[in-house]
């Protein structure tokens, strides 16, 4: 009878060793769910304003062409002498006036592509909700999302080692023999603390990313 209580009573300090193990690696798993998540938002939110800066960079690249086509009529104009000598003044000042937003252009799609932070103040010509030096850039968006996309993969395998532990565990709880029921909780611990070892350095990834956050651009400007 002795033997049988201690068998019990060690059965049971197992099985709740068992559980609050699984309630331990529950809430971790819980955690990386959570981080996953909401670097995953960022990663979304991330590729949206990417793409809106390759709008605008291509609005922008479009009136530049136009720009260009003008001045290329202008100097023809100019350099054929089809023009009177009393309208070549202002004909050559509205060609100063396209050069000049020819250059605009290009100091724009510069910024665009490479943020504002790059180009430096001297050359911040982009303003959004009136102020300058607001564009991130899709250059440094592109390393961003490249950043948070390892980080979502290892959140990925975060989730996944630990559901598997998980899964080891509740089998563990409902096996009668005391050396599987060890084996299965080993299995939980081993696959936890990879699925925990991955979810740190996701979170390590996710955060080494910048968090600047650009205002909302207008593909129209």
């Amino acid at each position: 009878m002795d033997e049988q209580n201690e068998t019990n009573t060690r059965s049971n300090r197992l099985e709740r060793k068992i559980g609050l193990t699984l309630a331990l690696f529950a809430a971790i798993l819980a955690v990386v769910d959570l981080g996953g998540g909401k670097f995953g938002d960022d990663e979304i939110i991330g590729t949206n304003e990417k793409a809106s800066l390759y709008q605008w960079y291509q609005s922008k690249s479009i009136k530049q062409s136009i720009i260009e086509q003008e001045i290329q009529l202008l100097k023809g104009l100019l350099d054929a002498g089809a023009v009177t000598p009393e309208g070549q003044s202002a004909l050559t000042q509205q060609l100063a006036r396209a050069e000049q937003s020819a250059e605009r252009y290009d100091m724009e799609k510069r910024e665009i592509l490479l943020g504002s932070a790059a180009v430096g103040p001297s050359q911040q010509v982009l303003e959004v909700d009136g102020k300058k030096g607001q564009i991130i850039g899709t250059q440094p968006w592109e390393q961003q999302l490249k950043t948070l996309g390892l980080a979502g993969d290892k959140f990925d395998l975060a989730t996944l080692w630990l559901q598997i532990a998980l899964v080891f565990g509740a089998i563990s709880l409902i096996l009668n023999s005391e050396k599987l029921k060890m084996s299965f909780y080993y299995a939980l611990v081993i696959g936890s603390l990879i699925g925990t070892g991955f979810g740190i350095q996701a979170f390590q990834i996710a955060l080494s990313a910048p968090s600047e956050q650009p205002a909302t651009v207008a593909v129209n400007r």
